[in-house]
């Protein structure tokens, strides 16, 4: 069972005595559990690894795996971070966490080299152990697309059975996304937008606003040192397209592993992965380019 030792806190002036009795060697020896154990939890991570077969290759799956998931939760912590500061109006300190999420779902991407080595023949060797388990079935995965703004209420519906996970989806699908606190805060800020618009369904797919392109084509007009909502759309950018990576990098890992076949998860596959790329994270913010 896991030990839930709390971490006990020390000041500079306690850590600088415990290095004078030490000679300058780290500690070795201590009366509880080993602190970084403590807070980190890395032995509850490294029992979390339980591959299905013997292939030596699929614990290098099954990790990369687990590491994605824990980029998704990051992610959406830091984007809940900034939705906060957002609707307090405060621009300037929603920033930090978008810059975070961007350099997050870097690493995110980054996580797909550990599967470059995976051919069809590599992946077969263990495809057929996951049943029909697949990256679609990701509740954490939805609840980043959720947050992104990308909602379709079809995809809760795996979790029906998993009632805690099934409730958390349901109430990301009813709130406002990132992108909807976004545009209601052009709305504060005075630019002309529908009430129709600020009021929309938050569950429902939608083309580009003219209003809300318009507003974007005024901010990133004003060049000044003080415009923050410039500051805004960039670091909304970044995460975009850190995120359109990570779809695209998908598809590809999904064309070098597993060619056109139906997926594990019961989908078309590749087929599926490409035809939900046309879905656009934060849509006015690109389509604004076209007047600008």
């Amino acid at each position: 069972m896991e030990q839930t030792t709390a971490v006990r806190p020390a000041t500079s002036q306690q850590r600088a005595a415990r290095a004078a009795r030490n000679g300058g060697e780290p500690t070795l020896e201590f009366a509880d559990r080993v602190p970084y154990d403590a807070y980190v939890h890395a032995s509850t991570l490294h029992r979390l690894q339980q591959p299905l077969s013997d292939d030596p290759g699929e614990m290098s799956f099954l990790m990369v795996s687990q590491i994605m998931e824990l980029y998704f939760k990051l992610t959406c912590h830091e984007l809940r971070h900034a939705q906060r500061e957002l609707r307090a109006n405060r621009i300037w300190e929603a920033l930090p966490p978008l810059r975070r999420a961007a350099l997050h779902l870097e690493g995110l991407n980054a996580a797909w080299h550990g599967l470059r080595w995976m051919t069809p023949a590599d992946f077969n060797r263990f495809r057929d152990r996951l049943g029909e388990g697949s990256g679609f079935q990701s509740a954490m995965y939805r609840q980043l697309e959720f947050l992104l703004g990308l909602r379709d209420p079809a995809l809760i519906r795996p979790f029906r059975r998993q009632t805690d996970v099934h409730a958390e989806l349901t109430a990301a699908l009813d709130t406002p996304s990132l992108w909807d606190d976004v545009v209601a805060l052009l709305a504060r800020r005075g630019f002309d937008l529908p009430d129709e618009l600020l009021d929309r369904d938050v569950t429902a797919e939608h083309e580009p606003h003219p209003g809300v392109e318009a507003a974007w084509v005024r901010v990133y007009a004003d060049s000044g040192p003080d415009n923050h909502l410039r500051l805004l759309g960039d670091a909304l950018t970044e995460v975009a397209e850190q995120f359109g990576d990570w779809r695209w990098n998908h598809v590809k890992a999904v064309q070098r592993t597993m060619g056109a076949k139906v997926g594990s998860g019961g989908s078309a596959g590749l087929a599926w992965l490409q035809r939900s790329m046309a879905r656009v994270v934060f849509p006015e913010l690109w389509s604004a380019r076209t007047a600008m």
